[in-house]
């Protein structure tokens, strides 16, 4: 009975959600009330559980990142770096996006996707402003290419993170089984992006022109906040990379960075907390709750283990399985929480085959929870961040805008990864 009205409430509140009649935060945290008011969940289950709760690392991330962001924002740094872009792409709108493209995804493979776009957005509104560009476009675009290249390494999404715990694998061992693909991937996206956007490449010569004299020195308006803030995103960033050996988590390498930015510099707290998208990290915290639900009642273990049976012992029909299943449901569900309840399952699935003969289905997942994240605008934590950034800018995008995108950028990836599990390790 539980089960049946934790699928009910789910469904309901992905369908408003999707309608975008009623905001989504307020759909999140309606959802997210019915599932404790029924006892679907309850408070420890909600609010404690690292399974079925509130993923507090995410939230927290999050938070680090927005004040970080804020801070840096003060300096006129993003601007120096829009200018310094439309110059490169001399003002051609499509070179633009796939510097913009390549950057993010570069970056995704070294920070998590989450935190690229969190720096990347910026930029991204003003140089559009410069150029007279919708800003739209560049910005589905950019959270596609972070999701993807996020792919590529143990650091750079979320869900990679929980397989390589629950695996045993190390930073290495994404490097050399999923990078390979995903530069391929990204060339493939790149070309997509000239067709998927092909009505937003309006080139202006005044414009380019004008933006050609610009010098982007003259935008820096605090050199010395720029150069404290420059300091401890870099040892952020280097302690997210060294996550293995230090073992501290992202979230709370971002909330002493955070700190340590608003106490050593002359930017009060109430200032470094205002841009804080503080709509979006309530939106999480519902989502979660959700979610949790469903996992509490043991509906997604369910799925997952019917989605096992199926296989019978037959690695690469489980592997081809995993694969397309992980994109289905991630496109549906947060691919945090899928991937949590699936690793378990995963993990019995690869002690059944000799050697390392198995780990293609870690990779399988992997693959299957990352890309099939750009599916939908709720899929990623990346793409809920950026439809909250672009809401607060005035250039709202629809759930169907993104998600028409999405489904066709998804099943261009996941096809291309599929005959590269299949013929490399099947």
């Amino acid at each position: 009975m539980q089960a049946t009205a934790a699928i009910v409430i789910f469904v309901c509140a992905y369908v408003l959600i999707a309608s975008e009649k009623v905001h989504r935060t307020a759909v999140a945290l309606g959802g997210a009330g019915l599932m404790l008011l029924l006892h679907i969940t309850d408070a420890r289950g909600a609010f404690f559980s690292s399974e079925s709760g509130i993923d507090w690392n995410v939230i927290f991330l999050l938070l680090g990142m927005m004040v970080i962001v804020s801070v840096l924002r003060r300096t006129g740094v993003f601007e120096y770096v829009a200018i310094w872009a439309a110059k490169r792409a001399r003002g051609r709108p499509y070179r633009l996006m796939v510097m913009l493209v390549v950057l993010t995804a570069g970056a995704s493979a070294l920070l998590d996707n989450v935190t690229t776009v969190l720096l990347v957005a910026p930029v991204t509104f003003l140089v559009c402003e410069r150029l007279a560009l919708a800003p739209e476009p560049y910005l589905i675009a950019e959270v596609m290419a972070s999701n993807i290249g996020g792919t590529a390494t143990l650091v750079g999404d979320p869900p990679n993170i929980i397989i390589a715990s629950r695996g045993g694998l190390s930073f290495n061992d994404f490097l050399v089984h999923l990078a390979p693909l995903v530069v391929v991937l990204m060339v493939v996206f790149c070309v997509m992006c000239r067709w998927l956007f092909r009505s937003a490449f309006r080139y202006d010569p005044d414009l380019a022109a004008e933006v050609m004299e610009l010098e982007e020195r003259e935008a820096i308006t605090d050199r010395r906040l720029l150069a404290q803030g420059l300091a401890v995103l870099a040892v952020v960033i280097a302690a997210f990379v060294l996550h293995p050996v230090l073992h501290y988590e992202p979230s709370v390498v971002a909330l002493l960075g955070a700190g340590l930015l608003v106490a050593a510099t002359k930017v009060t707290t109430e200032e470094a907390l205002s841009e804080v998208e503080w709509p979006t990290l309530v939106f999480f915290a519902g989502l979660f709750v959700m979610v949790g639900g469903l996992v509490e009642t043991g509906v997604i273990g369910e799925i997952s283990r019917a989605a096992a049976d199926a296989t019978d012992g037959r690695l690469g029909v489980a592997a081809m399985l995993l694969l397309w299943a992980s994109a289905g449901l991630s496109a549906i569900v947060d691919n945090i929480p899928y991937v949590a309840t699936m690793s378990p399952i995963v993990s019995d699935l690869v002690q059944q085959h000799p050697g390392t003969e198995g780990h293609v289905l870690w990779w399988a997942l992997a693959l299957g929870a990352d890309l099939g994240g750009n599916a939908t605008a709720v899929g990623a934590s990346a793409n809920v961040v950026v439809l909250g950034i672009a809401a607060r800018n005035g250039t709202p995008i629809s759930f169907w805008r993104f998600t028409r995108y999405g489904i066709v950028v998804t099943l261009v990836t996941v096809a291309l990864a599929t005959p590269y599990l299949w013929l490399r390790y099947l």
